[in-house]
């Protein structure tokens, strides 16, 4: 079969892919998000309106006052948790995108105890809605882990579809045997007491579940730098053959990293319901564990990077909002989120090639 002509011969220049070329730190994400930004500009401007106008307006909403600092910070603590949950699996190539149903696993998880157990001393509840919420987090994401370890069952699949299951598990409850009977038909729990709901940080709807989140960052930090199952993570991440012969049990790696992804997730789910909602109610995640992927991807993997992006991608929900009063939907800002996927995975692809000059 006749080898088939290059059409970009002619150019001076050629790409040449390379898989084991590493991009800059994060020049792709930085690049990524400045591409989307403006890429959604030209979308805004055709449709006749002013994109520095409604970026503006979003900046403002999100950042321009203590409100909109403190929303912007309460949307970040699940995204930050749930980023940390899914980065830690994705460092040894697990693919964990069930991050979404292990968060409301872990609302589940809390509520039961408020439900279950009302009359315990009131020091007892949170420290108990919490290794709940962990619990369920956990387990849901061990249900990911099993099929993939012994089965070689895809974890996108599984956890894609576990997404699901959870969501219907959370209509069954607010729906039916723990829906409120003094809640005029809202699908949601009875009102948290006091003792059941974190508590709040200067008089804002801002929580202590900031602090919690900022403890799981260094945990995450440290363990990944300064610990042996930390070094072995990488090892696994970058040659899972080296791994293996070293003696390092990939099974039980992807079981244990599993357990502990989505427990934090689970434990966003339970700070959501504690610090925000108050309640288990009809859609409880917005779409946290989803967002989580891009809040991970653009931080490439870094806890403390995860702050940042987590903060930011925070901003564009709060500021999607703001936006409305000016006639545009609060969906602006998912356009935007999903523009800034797209850009990165492109730019992630591009970065493996190598440009190189045709010798004369």
């Amino acid at each position: 079969m006749p080898k088939q002509k290059n059409p970009l011969s002619f150019l001076p220049f050629s790409f040449e892919y390379d898989p084991l070329k590493k991009s800059g730190s994060f020049l792709v994400p930085i690049a990524s998000i400045i591409v989307a930004l403006f890429l959604c500009a030209i979308f805004i401007a055709l449709n006749g309106m002013n994109p520095f106008i409604i970026y503006g307006k979003m900046l403002k909403g999100a950042f321009g006052s203590s409100f909109g600092i403190s929303e912007t910070l309460i949307k970040a603590i699940p995204l930050l948790l749930c980023g940390l949950g899914v980065a830690i699996a994705y460092r040894i190539s697990i693919w964990n995108i069930g991050a979404e149903g292990q968060f409301v696993l872990g609302a589940i998880g809390a509520t039961a105890v408020t439900i279950y157990f009302p009359n315990l001393p009131g020091s007892l509840y949170l420290p108990l809605m919490v290794a709940a919420g962990m619990l369920a987090g956990g387990l849901w994401g061990v249900l990911t882990a099993i099929p993939r370890t012994y089965f070689q069952v895809n974890e996108l699949i599984t956890s894609l579809m576990l997404n699901y299951v959870a969501l219907l598990l959370l209509d069954y409850f607010v729906f039916g045997p723990w829906r409120d009977p003094e809640g005029f038909n809202f699908p949601g729990t009875p009102m948290f007491t006091p003792f059941q709901m974190l508590a709040n940080i200067g008089g804002t709807r801002l929580h202590i579940g900031l602090i919690v989140a900022f403890v799981m960052v260094l945990l995450f930090a440290f363990t990944i730098a300064k610990t042996k199952w930390g070094y072995e993570l990488k090892l696994l991440g970058a040659n899972p053959s080296a791994a293996a012969s070293a003696g390092i049990r990939i099974d039980k790696h992807i079981l244990i990293v599993m357990i502990i992804s989505g427990g934090l997730a689970g434990l966003a789910g339970m700070i959501e319901v504690s610090g925000v909602a108050h309640r288990l109610m009809y859609g409880i995640s917005p779409g946290y564990g989803y967002t989580a992927i891009i809040v991970a991807w653009l931080a490439k993997l870094n806890p403390w990077a995860m702050v940042v992006t987590s903060i930011f991608i925070g901003g564009l929900t709060v500021g999607g909002f703001s936006v409305q009063t000016i006639g545009l939907p609060s969906s602006m800002s998912l356009m935007l989120q999903g523009a800034i996927l797209f850009c990165l995975i492109g730019g992630e692809m591009l970065s493996k090639y190598r440009f190189k000059w045709k010798k004369a």
